[in-house]
Formats: structure tokens, C-alpha cells, sequence
């Protein structure tokens, strides 16, 4: 079966949990961009507890944009913010350091398009991993979907609302908070490394 997801900045661990166990993956790039969503934003664990990164975005008038139509307001300097907030979090952690480089090479390029920094992001990961999720993206929008054909996991883009639970790993900062659930896939990349594969095969889906 054909699972059916958003493609969202640092996606969270129930993304690429669905992504690992997939038959085959399926993008959704022919939406309407939505506010308030991971398509523009991911959650990390800081020193004082849960953290959201945003990407800033250009909205026209009528706020009805495609979300491969987004462009990414370069007004502020959020590759910067996000990089540093990264090195704070996770400098600590047991792999950060073997992904460091590549992760600010990332931050340094000038992406004009949201859904290009997305897959850039994907792409990070699959570097980092060393594993290769094989995809294909929607060419119309679909509303609904035939349930015997895709496994339609759109509504893991909406972040907060995701109720995925998963198995505890060891975060740097569980002592002070407590372990955060289901948070971007970089907190369990820079936790696990190379286990982060086997990490997301032994998971149990909603």
C-alpha cells in the first residue's frame, strides 16, 4: 500500500516512521498551504524545554497558495536562529558532532521555495542515515483517497495535533523536562545515529 504524506521541514519521527514502513511513499505537493502546520515549522528539545522552529513565508491577500507556490520571506535571518538553536540543543548529544558540518551547509544555502528547503531536508536526513527513502510526488490534489489503495497519513503535518506516542530514547535534557515525545526527527538523529533506522523499524503506527 501507498502511504500518503506532506512533505514538512525536519519532519517528526511519526513521519519517518510511516516513511520506514511504507510499501511505497507518496507527496502531497499540489495543496493548499496552510497556516500553523509543519509544513513550514518542526519542534526541537532546548535547555528550557520544548522549542518550535518556523521558516518565515510570504502570504498573498487571499492566503489561498499552493504550498509549492510558498516562498520564504528572507526579511529575517531564520537560518541563522534555527542553526544556533540547534547547536544549543543538541552540542550535548551523543552524534551532533558527526553531522555538524553538513547540517550548517544546509542552513547556509538560499532556498527561495518552501517545499525545496523541505526536501532538502529529507535529503539531510537520508545523507545522514545513509539511507535512501524511494518516492514519488502527487501530480493533482486528491481530497480523498481510496483507503484499500493509500495509507493517508496527511494529517501527521499538523504537528501539535499528531497524537503519535513512541518508545523513550535518552534526550539530553530528560533530566530537567522529562521525555518529549514525538519531536522533529534531528532529536533522534543526533540521540541514536546510525540506530535511528532500527529505531523507526521497531515502532508501532496509529
Amino acid at each position: 500500500m501507498t502511504t500518503l504524506l506532506h512533505p514538512t521541514y525536519f519532519p517528526s519521527i511519526s513521519h519517518f516512521v510511516a516513511m520506514e514502513q511504507a510499501d511505497n511513499i507518496l507527496f502531497e505537493v499540489e495543496d493548499n498551504f496552510q497556516k500553523q502546520t509543519n509544513r513550514n515549522r518542526t519542534y526541537i528539545y532546548s535547555p528550557n524545554g520544548l522549542q518550535l522552529l518556523n521558516i518565515p513565508v510570504k502570504h498573498n491577500k487571499t492566503n489561498l497558495q499552493k504550498t509549492k507556490d510558498i516562498i520564504i520571506d528572507t526579511d529575517y535571518d531564520w537560518q541563522k536562529q534555527h542553526f544556533k538553536s540547534l547547536e544549543t540543543a543538541y552540542r550535548g548529544s551523543p552524534f551532533y558532532e558527526y553531522f555538524e558540518d553538513d547540517l550548517r551547509a544546509l542552513f547556509e544555502k538560499k532556498h527561495h521555495f518552501l517545499l525545496d528547503l523541505n526536501f532538502d531536508t529529507l535529503a539531510f536526513i537520508e545523507q545522514s542515515l545513509r539511507h535512501k527513502f524511494a518516492y514519488a510526488k502527487t501530480k493533482s490534489y486528491e481530497g480523498i483517497v481510496d483507503s484499500s489503495t493509500f495509507n493517508d497519513r496527511r494529517s501527521l503535518v499538523d504537528g501539535k495535533k499528531d497524537p503519535s506516542t513512541f518508545t523513550r530514547y535518552i534526550q539530553v535534557f530528560e533530566e530537567k523536562h522529562g521525555f518529549l515525545n514525538n519531536l522533529s526527527i534531528l532529536d533522534l538523529l543526533f540521540s541514536e545515529g546510525k540506530y535511528t533506522i532500527d529505531y523507526l523499524r521497531e515502532q508501532q503506527q496509529l
